[in-house]
């Protein structure tokens, strides 16, 4: 195994452990931990946002590279991420079935944009 894709598997696993386990200590009411859930949240997102930056680095290539297609591209994922969970939390939250759905359906309608985004049409 390359020293890059090592770093890379331990970084990743301890950011998306930390993150995880933010999420459930903020999101569970049982374990009453909102406030130290969403500090090792942000610590986990952290060391996955280093874990990025520190394999671009392995790889020769600069950290951050933005063009209006890469923000826009980043800005539609964002968008259809957000549209789909509103949706899940309508459905399984706030006891709004259909159009919960509804909503669901079209953040992955927004998420499935993505795809001739990036690969382009050809």
């Amino acid at each position: 195994m390359k020293k890059k894709n090592f770093v890379t598997l331990i970084m990743s696993t301890v950011g998306g452990i930390l993150f995880a386990l933010g999420m459930c200590m903020a999101l569970l009411p049982e374990w009453d931990a909102f406030r130290q859930g969403v500090v090792i949240g942000a610590l986990g997102a952290a060391v996955l946002l280093v874990m990025v930056l520190v394999r671009r680095k392995m790889d020769g290539k600069p950290a951050v590279v933005l063009s209006g297609r890469a923000v826009g591209t980043a800005l539609l994922g964002v968008l259809g991420a957000i549209v789909f969970g509103v949706g899940m939390c309508m459905t399984m939250v706030w006891d709004m079935l259909v159009p919960g759905i509804l909503v669901g359906i079209v953040g992955i309608v927004l998420l499935l944009c993505l795809i001739p985004v990036i690969k382009g049409l050809k």
